[in-house]
C-alpha cells in the first residue's frame, strides 16, 4: 500500500519548509503563545486552576475545539508554556475563540468546570500586531487575555540538556527554598514566552534538575542567536512563587556544553539594587552538558517507503444501548439518519482512506455475542467472514457495519485488549524492520470493563510499530480514556512504564456541533499524534530513513 500524504500531514510535521523551484499555498504556520493577567477566584481555599481552551468557527457557523493548554495550579496569571500552532491563510478570516476555564477535576468536560470569561478575535487580529503581542479584556468574570503570534521556521533538530544550581538563595521561612527553573524566549514584540518548566526539587538549594529535551524550533524557532531567559523560581503551595533570580543566554553559547561559559550567576535585580555592590548573586546554575542531534521526520521515513496500516475496531457491547431505542448510539433510525457510530466510521473513514491507495483495511468488531451460536467475542470480523477482515472504502466498511449490527446481539463486557493484542500480532512481526507501521482505530462509548488489561497491552505494544487511536462517541465521561492517552507522563501499571506514548484519545462530539462536522479539524485530531509517535518508534529502534 501506497500512502498518499496531502498537504496537512507535511504541515503537521513540517511547517515552512523553504523549497526553491517550487510553488507552495500562500499560507504560513503561526504558534499562538497565551498568559493572561488577573483572572477570578472562584476556588475557596485557593486560587483558581486555570486552562485555556481554543476554539476555531467551522463552516456551519458553529465553535470547534481546537485545543487546550495544561493546566497551571493556583494562578489568577497564568503563562502556560504549551502552544497553539495552526496556519493562518491570508485569504480566509478564520475566527478564534479563546475561553478560560478553572479546572478542578480530571473530567474533560468543560461544563464540569468554572467558567472564566472568553473573547473572540480573528488569527488576522492577532497576527498584525505580532511585533507588539494582541491583548483583549476576557468577557465573563474579568481579566486580561495576552496572545504572542510567531511564524514557525522549520528545523528537524532536537536539544537534549540538564542543569542544576548552586547556593541558591532560601526563600522558605522554616525550610529551604523548593526551586524550580522556567527557559523563554524572546519575540518580535520584545516579551518572553515560556517554552519549558522543570520538575520543582522539594527543599534543596543545590537542586539537579531532569534532563530536558525540546524541539530547537520550539526553544528558539531554530535561531541560535535567539536570547533565551532562564529564571528561577521557589515552588510555594499556595501558588504565590517566589523568584530567586534569572540570567540570559543562547543556544549558540549553550551549544559549547559545559565549561566556565556556561556557568550563570543568578540574578535577582531588585536585590542587586537595593544591596549594590555588596550583592554577588542569587546562587548559580550550570550546564552539565548538552547534545543536538538532526531528528528524521515523518515524511522522511513515508518517502523513503514505510507504509502505514490501519485497522479499525467497533464497539458492539451493551452499554451502548438497545439499538432498537432511539436513545441507543447504535439507534436504526427508519428515516436512514445516522447514527454516533455511522457518523464517526464516516467521517473518520474519510480521513482514512486519503491515505491508502488501495482503499482496503481490516475493520473488526468486540463485545457481542455473534452467529452461528451466540458466543460472545471480544475480537470478530466486521464483516462477519471467516476468512478476511478486508473492507472496501468507506462503503464496504459501512456495509461491514450494518451487517454486523442486524446480525450480532450487543453484549458485553467492554474489552478492548483483545484487539489491541490482535493488531500488536502483526505489528510484532515488523519489530525490527521499519518497513510498516500499524494504527489501530478504536470507535467506542468510552465504559471500559478491562482497564488494568487495557493497560498492560499498551504498555506491551509500546515497543512495537504501533500507534491507537480512541475515538470516543456518545456523552460519556471520558475520564478513563484520557487516563490512557499519557501526554503528561508514560503510561503505568503496577511495576511497568511504557516506552513511549502511543495513545490518541479524541472525543467525537467535539467536532459534532451545529449539524456538522469540520474534516479538517478532526483530521489533525486523530493524525497529530501519529508522526511523533512513528518518529519515535524509528528512534527507538535506531532506524533511520531509507534513502
Amino acid at each position: 500500500k501506497l500512502i498518499l500524504l496531502d498537504s496537512l500531514l507535511q504541515e503537521i510535521m513540517n511547517p515552512g519548509i523553504f523549497q526553491p523551484g517550487l510553488a507552495a499555498l500562500p499560507t504560513s504556520t503561526v504558534e499562538l503563545s497565551i498568559r493572561c493577567e488577573n483572572l477570578a477566584d472562584t476556588d475557596i481555599l485557593s486560587k483558581s486552576d486555570p486552562v485555556c481552551v481554543l476554539f476555531i468557527k467551522g463552516k456551519a457557523n458553529n465553535w470547534l475545539e481546537f485545543g487546550r493548554t495544561e493546566r497551571i495550579s493556583d494562578t489568577l496569571s497564568p503563562s502556560w508554556h504549551k502552544k497553539f500552532v495552526m496556519d493562518y491563510k491570508f485569504e480566509e478570516r478564520q475566527l478564534l475563540k479563546f475561553a478560560i476555564y478553572d479546572v478542578d477535576s480530571e473530567s474533560s468536560r468543560l461544563d464540569s468546570h468554572d467558567f472564566l470569561g472568553s473573547t473572540e478575535v480573528s488569527l488576522g487580529e492577532i497576527v498584525a500586531v505580532q511585533s507588539k503581542g494582541f491583548s483583549k479584556k476576557l468577557i465573563g468574570k474579568g481579566g486580561m487575555i495576552h496572545v504572542i503570534s510567531e511564524e514557525l521556521l522549520g528545523n528537524k533538530e532536537t536539544v537534549t540538556f540538564n542543569f542544576c544550581a548552586k547556593n541558591l538563595d532560601k526563600k522558605d521561612f522554616f525550610g529551604k527554598s523548593d526551586p524550580y527553573l522556567e527557559i523563554s524566549r524572546s519575540t518580535e514584540c520584545n516579551q518572553y514566552v515560556i517554552v519549558h518548566r522543570t520538575e520543582v526539587v522539594k527543599s534543596n538549594l543545590n537542586p539537579q534538575w531532569k534532563q530536558m529535551k525540546l524541539e530547537v524550533r520550539t526553544l528558539c524557532n531554530g535561531d541560535y542567536h535567539r536570547d533565551l531567559q532562564f529564571s528561577v523560581y521557589d515552588w510555594d503551595m499556595g501558588g504565590g512563587h517566589d523568584y530567586i533570580g534569572s540570567f540570559h543566554t543562547t543556544l549558540n553559547r549553550l551549544k559549547s556544553g559545559r565549561n566556565s561559559e556556561n556557568i550563570y550567576e543568578c540574578i535577582e535585580e531588585e536585590k542587586q539594587k537595593k544591596k549594590g555592590a555588596k550583592y554577588k548573586n542569587s546562587g548559580t546554575v550550570i550546564l552539565n552538558d548538552i547534545s543536538i542531534e538532526a531528528v528524521p521526520s515523518f515524511l522522511d521515513y513515508i518517502q523513503g517507503g514505510t507504509q502505514v496500516n490501519f485497522t479499525v475496531a467497533v464497539d458492539f457491547t451493551g452499554s451502548n444501548g438497545n439499538p432498537k431505542n432511539p436513545s441507543s448510539l447504535h439507534y436504526q433510525d427508519p428515516t436512514g439518519r445516522p447514527n454516533q457510530y455511522v457518523t464517526a466510521i464516516t467521517s473518520v473513514g474519510e480521513i482514512i482512506q486519503d491515505y491508502d491507495s488501495d482503499k482496503m483495511f481490516p475493520a473488526l468488531g468486540f463485545g457481542a455475542r455473534i452467529p452461528p451460536t451466540g458466543e460472545v467475542s471480544h475480537e470478530f470480523f466486521l464483516n462477519l467472514s471467516t476468512e478476511s477482515p478486508f473492507c472496501q472504502g468507506i462503503d464496504g466498511l459501512l456495509s461491514a457495519y450494518y451487517n454486523s449490527l442486524y446480525n450480532v446481539q450487543l453484549y458485553g463486557p467492554t474489552n478492548f485488549s483483545p484487539v489491541i493484542n490482535h493488531v500488536a500480532q502483526f505489528a510484532s512481526a515488523y519489530e525490527s524492520d521499519p518497513s510498516n507501521y500499524f494504527v489501530l482505530l478504536i470507535i467506542t462509548d468510552g465504559i471500559i470493563t478491562d482497564l488494568e488489561e487495557t493497560k498492560r497491552s499498551i504498555i506491551k505494544a509500546s515497543k512495537l510499530p504501533l500507534s491507537i487511536i480512541i475515538v470516543g462517541v456518545g456523552e460519556e465521561d471520558f475520564s478513563a480514556m484520557d487516563a490512557l492517552d499519557s501526554d503528561d507522563r508514560l503510561l503505568s501499571c503496577g511495576g511497568l512504564v511504557a516506552a513511549r506514548d502511543i495513545v490518541q484519545f479524541v472525543e467525537l462530539r467535539k467536532f459534532l456541533q451545529g449539524g456538522g462536522w469540520s474534516k479538517e479539524l478532526l483530521a489533525r485530531a486523530v493524525l497529530a499524534e501519529i508522526p511523533a509517535q512513528l518518529s519515535g518508534w524509528m528512534k527507538l529502534k535506531s532506524f533511520q530513513p531509507r534513502k
